[in-house]
């Protein structure tokens, strides 16, 4: 089954709107919405700043550990991962069974108030993931067997 929907531009331009909004209700840098793999699904805010790319696959595996670690300790899972430093942090929240929010902020910013607005932004974007799959529940990617040397089965030109 594939872990992500086939996403159309209105889809895109609803998750940027969502990541637009909650950096600006959290004063946030970077807002990133990514596949449980570790790929990069879209972003918002400052992307010259961090390897988002290499960020993506990072959280991805750091919040892969911690779900193990709640195992160990009898959770069913832990829902989101803060990793606090000197001058900047990091909140990853769960959207659903595939996705995650990412969100990084400056460590003067309070996790108080990034928690709270990314509770919304979660629903929101998991809606719109929901919205993607109903539209053809059968259509999507996994992009875990994405074959990175050839991509032409996945991106071709609109005819």
């Amino acid at each position: 089954m594939p872990t992500l929907p086939q996403l159309i531009e209105e889809d895109v331009k609803s998750l940027d709107e969502t990541l637009r909004e909650l950096l600006s209700r959290t004063e946030a840098t970077t807002a990133l919405v990514i596949d449980k793999g570790g790929f990069l699904i879209c972003s918002q805010g400052d992307a010259q700043k961090f390897d988002l790319t290499t960020i993506a696959a990072l959280a991805s595996g750091a919040f892969m550990a911690n779900q193990t670690i709640a195992t160990m300790v009898h959770e069913t899972n832990f829902n989101s991962v803060y990793q606090q430093g000197e001058k900047f942090s990091m909140f990853v929240i769960c959207v659903d069974d595939y996705c995650m929010l990412v969100v990084i902020f400056e460590a003067g910013v309070s996790v108080g108030l990034v928690k709270y607005f990314a509770n919304p932004a979660v629903a929101r974007v998991a809606a719109q993931l929901q919205v993607a799959r109903d539209r053809d529940p059968s259509a999507g990617l996994d992009l875990s067997v994405l074959n990175m040397a050839d991509t032409s089965e996945f991106f071709k030109r609109k005819s």
